[in-house]
C-alpha cells in the first residue's frame, strides 16, 4: 500500500532504484506492510531554489503516503527513518523534507490494471 513520491532537483545524481530499495525495507521495518506493496514515484522538479538561492543546496521532499490508522508514534518513527534513508543516500549538499500523510480508508483504491 505505502506510496513514496519522491520529489527532487533535477541535477541531483543518485541511485533511484537503491533508494528505493531502502526505502521500501525502512517502511517494512515500521509498519505493517510488506516490500512487495511498496511503490516509489521519482519526480525531477525542473527548477528549485533554497533560500536566497546562494546555498547551492539541492531539494529532496519525501511523502509517504500510508493508510489511516497508525500511531502517531508510528508516523514519526516512520519519517524519521525516511529522513536516515535519505541522509545516507544523497550525497551532496540538499535541503531534505520529510511528511507521511495517511489515505482514509474508506475512500482509498488502488489496483493493478492489466491494460488493454
Amino acid at each position: 500500500m505505502p506510496q513514496i513520491l519522491v520529489d527532487h532537483s533535477a541535477e541531483l545524481d543518485f541511485d533511484r532504484a537503491g533508494l528505493a530499495d531502502e526505502l521500501h525495507r525502512a517502511v517494512t521495518e515500521v509498519i505493517d506492510t510488506t516490500v512487495a506493496e511498496c511503490k516509489t514515484l521519482f519526480r525531477p522538479a525542473a527548477g528549485h531554489r533554497v533560500g536566497d538561492g546562494t546555498t547551492g543546496e539541492s531539494v529532496v521532499l519525501v511523502e509517504v503516503k500510508i493508510l489511516a490508522g497508525r500511531t502517531a508514534e508510528q508516523r514519526a518513527a516512520l519519517t524519521d527513518r525516511v529522513l536516515a534513508v535519505l541522509r545516507s543516500r544523497i550525497g551532496r549538499p540538499a535541503a531534505l523534507g520529510v511528511q507521511v500523510t495517511e489515505l482514509d480508508r474508506d475512500t482509498y483504491r488502488f489496483v493493478h490494471h492489466p491494460g488493454h
